[in-house]
């Protein structure tokens, strides 16, 4: 009996650990899953979405999940309701901390929900990452804030579509945009002799949920 209360302590403790692990993108926030949830409801302030729906765009569990909703809507962050046996949350509009809180999260976390909406539309891409300083931040590298933010597209897009993304995205992130586009062949290839490819891989990656339309 004292061998299973000393293993129920242990992976209790590792639960609260992994649950309330600070986000290195901003360190103010209590976790990363409490960042991506409120990147995603306050850069889509028109959206609602089921707990269901908000784990997998997020790629939380829903455990964790249950657990920042809970905490996000007791501090009046966000807002819950039911609907048949769905909970639906979505960001507090109406708020004074809303329009601060939404231009904190667009240059925090928000470049993985906005580049991901902007590509969705530009044809010719296989996938997309975020690499570089932020993807490092993300990934929970220790450091300071990125300066700007790095995307490699990877497919055959056409340099004016990524161009016009690039302009939106920096008014939308506050920060510069880089934009590099490689060919699948070249991605796949990985040749050691370029160490630009060399470089991103080495390097923490993020992908963005884009791809060939």
């Amino acid at each position: 009996m004292q061998n299973q209360m000393s293993n129920f302590n242990k992976f209790e403790g590792i639960f609260k650990l992994m649950r309330s692990a600070p986000s290195a993108l901003l360190p103010i926030l209590r976790s990363q899953v409490a960042g991506d949830l409120l990147a995603l409801l306050y850069l889509h302030p028109e959206g609602e979405y089921s707990l269901t729906e908000a784990a997998s765009v997020i790629g939380a569990g829903l455990p964790t999940l249950h657990y920042e909703v809970k905490k996000l809507s007791e501090g009046g962050l966000i807002s819950t309701r039911k609907r048949g046996n769905l909970r639906l949350v979505r960001a507090v509009t109406d708020s004074p901390l809303s329009r601060p809180l939404t231009d904190l999260l667009a240059v925090t976390y928000g470049p993985l929900p906005v580049l991901s909406d902007m590509l969705a539309d530009v044809e010719g891409i296989t996938t997309a990452y975020l690499y570089g300083s932020w993807a490092a931040r993300y990934q929970g590298e220790p450091g300071p804030p990125p300066r700007d933010v790095d995307v490699l597209v990877v497919g055959t897009a056409d340099y004016d579509d990524l161009e016009q993304v690039t302009e939106q995205a920096q008014r939308a992130l506050h920060r510069p945009v880089n934009v590099r586009r490689v060919r699948p062949e070249t991605w796949s290839d990985a040749d050691p002799a370029d160490p630009f490819l060399q470089s991103v891989r080495s390097r923490p990656l993020v992908r963005i949920g884009v791809g060939t339309r």
